[in-house]
């Protein structure tokens, strides 16, 4: 059976390059009926906090990776398994595959007059029964790692060093843990990102060494900026948590993020998991980078938006929405409001002046619309509003009259009246905003705004 496993390291947040190998493993599950293993890498005493853990689970539960499923197992945690990892040292010291090291880094520099080269094998043959344990690398020939995505990559043997795998009071490195732990939790196949891929002769002899055929390899790779310059969280926007409290939607992140190095064969990018599950194949992943496309992503997140039935779009604005604000009048323009935003967050500027006593006015906006013939049609404007019909038809009507009183067409006329009424000059259709607001709130405003011009 597929056993796949997703172990990431608390780090405060979670990365959307760690989310994007996460769902890859979560396919490869699904579709075999396999099993998704969580394992938190918490050895790093700096890192192990239960708020960080649960950070963790929270972001899978959003992009649906999740224990309400029959292919989730786990979490399970690294610590636990320190006694395996030990056993597996002493193990490989009894079987000859690894050795007792006391020596310092310094006295490697003096012996072999360089800081770069690696280790010098000075105590393979010592028979020391203390110390650090080094994995006895083969001295020649090559590693070969069958890897889905990357096909046979070799790395040659005298390149590597007898490299630690426990420390001299028995605690285990990175290195021997994951292997260790790998074993123990059955895992078939290991999917991560393409970092790895040099750890991974060492790991494949570390299973070889413990008597366990290694697992399936299958490294994704990279994902960069604009620049081409690999993710990073100095510099790049790559905490999924801050996605989705922008108000990106879950699924436009899963679907854009199944994206990054894989795609199903055909010109869709918009489809939803459950087609995606059965067409996805690790041999036909891309190796190259994967460039994370913020504006891509923005534009999918606005497809699925537009996409919600209309019950499910006030739902899930509600976050956005201040408590004091009436439901009832939410409703009303939520249909008009579903077509122009990208993310939830941008709910709040497109609506809060049906909320508000006066509009917060965006003081660029009022410096390009109330210029020129701005009083002019504010004056004509007001006037009409005493006794025009409250339909959007009748309002747009009566302002293209004003308009043509002063030679403007529409798209020059409604730029003075929308800045006093909404405070912007985007946002929702101007007459079916003016429709909501009201008339004695919408002249209330368009007096405002004269006032504030001709005073």
């Amino acid at each position: 059976m597929t056993r796949v496993r997703f172990a990431p390291s608390p780090t405060g947040m979670f990365h959307v390059g760690g989310a994007r190998s996460a769902l890859f493993n979560w396919a490869l599950a699904e579709q075999s009926g396999g099993t998704f293993v969580l394992r938190i890498e918490d050895t790093d005493a700096a890192r192990n906090r239960p708020e960080w853990t649960e950070g963790i689970i929270s972001a899978l539960a959003w992009i649906g990776i999740n224990g309400d499923s029959p292919f989730f197992e786990g979490p399970y945690f690294q610590s636990a398994y320190e006694e395996q990892h030990r056993e597996a040292a002493a193990k490989l010291v009894a079987d000859g595959r690894a050795y007792y090291c006391v020596c310092t880094r310094d006295e490697v520099k003096a012996r072999t007059g360089s800081e770069h080269k690696g280790y010098d094998g000075f105590c393979r043959d010592r028979g020391l029964t203390e110390g650090a344990v080094r994995f006895r690398t083969p001295d020649d020939g090559v590693t070969v790692v069958q890897d889905l995505v990357r096909g046979t990559v070799e790395f040659p043997n005298e390149a590597m060093e007898d490299f630690v795998v426990a420390r001299a009071d028995g605690s285990p490195l990175f290195v021997l843990a994951n292997v260790v732990d790998d074993i123990e939790m059955r895992i078939s196949h290991v999917v991560r990102a393409e970092e790895h891929l040099s750890n991974t002769p060492k790991q494949q002899l570390l299973w070889e060494a413990l008597g366990v055929a290694p697992p399936t390899w299958a490294h994704v790779p990279v994902i960069v900026n604009e620049k081409r310059q690999k993710l990073s969280k100095r510099r790049d926007k790559v905490a999924l948590e801050s996605y989705r409290e922008e108000g990106y939607l879950a699924e436009a992140m899963v679907n854009y993020l199944m994206l990054l190095g894989w795609g199903p064969g055909d010109d869709r990018e918009i489809m939803p998991w459950a087609e995606m599950v059965p067409l996805f194949d690790l041999a036909n992943v891309n190796p190259s980078p994967a460039f994370f496309d913020e504006k891509k992503l923005r534009a999918f997140n606005g497809e699925y938006i537009r996409a919600l039935p209309l019950d499910t779009f006030v739902a899930r604005c509600e976050p956005w929405l201040d408590p004091s604000w009436d439901r009832e009048t939410f409703a009303k323009v939520a249909e008009l409001a579903q077509t122009r935003i990208a993310v939830l967050s941008e709910i709040t500027a497109n609506v809060d002046f049906l909320f508000l006593d006066e509009p917060v006015f965006d003081q660029a906006s009022w410096d390009k619309a109330m210029k020129n013939a701005a009083v002019e049609i504010l004056t004509g404007y007001l006037a009409r509003l005493e006794k025009v019909n409250m339909d959007s038809e009748s309002l747009k009507s009566a302002l293209e009259e004003v308009g043509a009183e002063h030679g403007l067409k529409l798209g020059k006329a409604q730029a003075p009246v929308r800045v006093a009424v909404t405070g912007r000059t985007v946002g929702l259709p101007l007459f079916e905003s003016i429709e909501a607001l009201g008339r004695e709130r919408s002249m209330d405003r368009i007096r405002a705004a004269l006032a504030r011009l001709q005073g």
